[in-house]
């Protein structure tokens, strides 16, 4: 059985398709500069060439779409709606456009994406996968924030948490590698790329994380701010009299290790001029000095809302091709963690998980 999972961003679509009897990726790419002069026209036109890569007469993997089963799609926004993957139904396709509201950079390309499936992919059964569902079993106590009751009741103002899916998929891995079950295990899975957050999972269930109404909140990143006092937001503000805009560019697109360090969001480039001498080499190796700051303190937090900690699973771009972020916090972090605390480097595959969940659902028709 063939399953096609597509991850629609604003300007690319990319896909891969899995075998899942085999368990294997037959086939990857990307359709990139969607919407530029010259380029692919729409989301829609990139399905388009995405089925005739997939079959065409020379080189093709399958033989035709009907080997296509199932199409698993990534969407950010479920809101609290959706609490796991869900068959794609035209209500559904409803709840995604309202949640566009909360994710307007990311509901607007996955809808486009289903639609495109829906007209050059007919009949064949559609599933969404929600970044936010993960984070579902929160408790009020972690997801409220201090505000007025009013807001949560009615823009729905509360912590929501992304990248769910890495999430759930490192910490069903570090349970296999463990040989524990899930249900007994008290995990913080850190995923670290241009985007980051940190989830306490206890009991395989998601109980806080980093990122909040919007991906903007928790740890330093490459381009966004992570924690701020909101009152210096406001300040700045009425100092160079901002617009909200300009204000959101800045705090989305110009902070984080690109704006500390003056140099790149790329943790690459900022480690090669923190070797260098000179002011900024200074900026870099604060930029990476406040990164894993952030991370530390997010530990211990967690560690402490579980009370206690089996494993520190670290993931994504940065996490994963970056060894002495685990040798420096785990040297760090000695005298404040027990000594059976493991901290482990796990390949994040949401991608794979995306295809089992659409075969399960499929599977259950």
């Amino acid at each position: 059985m063939f399953i096609l999972v597509i991850n629609c961003g604003s300007s690319s679509v990319k896909y891969q398709l899995f075998d899942v009897a085999k368990k294997k990726c037959r086939a990857k790419g990307l359709v990139e500069r969607i919407g530029r002069a010259g380029a692919c026209k729409d989301h829609r036109a990139a399905i388009g060439i995405i089925v005739n890569t997939l079959t065409k007469k020379r080189g093709g993997v399958i033989k035709s779409i009907n080997d296509i089963r199932g199409i698993g799609h990534r969407v950010v926004h479920g809101g609290e709606e959706f609490k796991e993957s869900t068959l794609i139904t035209k209500k559904v396709v409803r709840s995604i456009e309202k949640y566009s509201e909360l994710a307007p950079l990311h509901n607007p390309p996955s809808l486009s994406g289903i639609r495109g499936c829906s007209e050059i992919l007919k009949g064949i059964p559609q599933v969404a996968v929600f970044d936010t569902s993960f984070h579902q079993t929160m408790p009020q106590r972690a997801f409220l924030y201090g505000l007025p009751s009013r807001y949560y009741k009615r823009y729905g103002i509360r912590r929501y948490g992304f990248h769910g899916t890495s999430h759930r998929f490192v910490s069903e891995e570090a349970a296999r590698i463990l040989r524990r079950p899930a249900k007994s295990l008290k995990l913080v899975t850190c995923h670290l790329g241009n985007g980051c957050s940190m989830t306490a999972v206890s009991g395989g269930k998601s109980i806080d994380t980093s990122m909040g109404f919007t991906p903007l909140e928790g740890l330093l990143m490459g381009t966004r701010s992570g924690d701020l006092d909101p009152a210096a937001v406001i300040y700045i503000l009425q100092k160079e009299k901002l617009t909200l805009a300009r204000v959101n560019d800045i705090l989305n697109k110009e902070s984080g290790l690109l704006g500390v360090s003056g140099v790149s969001n790329d943790m690459r480039d900022i480690l090669k001029k923190a070797k260098n001498n000179g002011n900024t080499a200074k900026r870099c190796k604060t930029a990476i000095d406040i990164f894993i700051y952030r991370i530390k303190k997010y530990i211990g937090a967690y560690q402490a809302a579980m009370g206690g900690l089996d494993a520190v699973i670290f993931t994504a771009g940065v996490g994963e091709n970056n060894p002495w972020i685990v040798r420096r916090i785990s040297k760090d972090l000695k005298d404040v963690v027990s000594g059976k605390v493991k901290f482990l480097t796990i390949p994040t595959n949401e991608e794979l998980l995306i295809a089992r969940d659409t075969y399960e659902i499929i599977k259950k028709g």
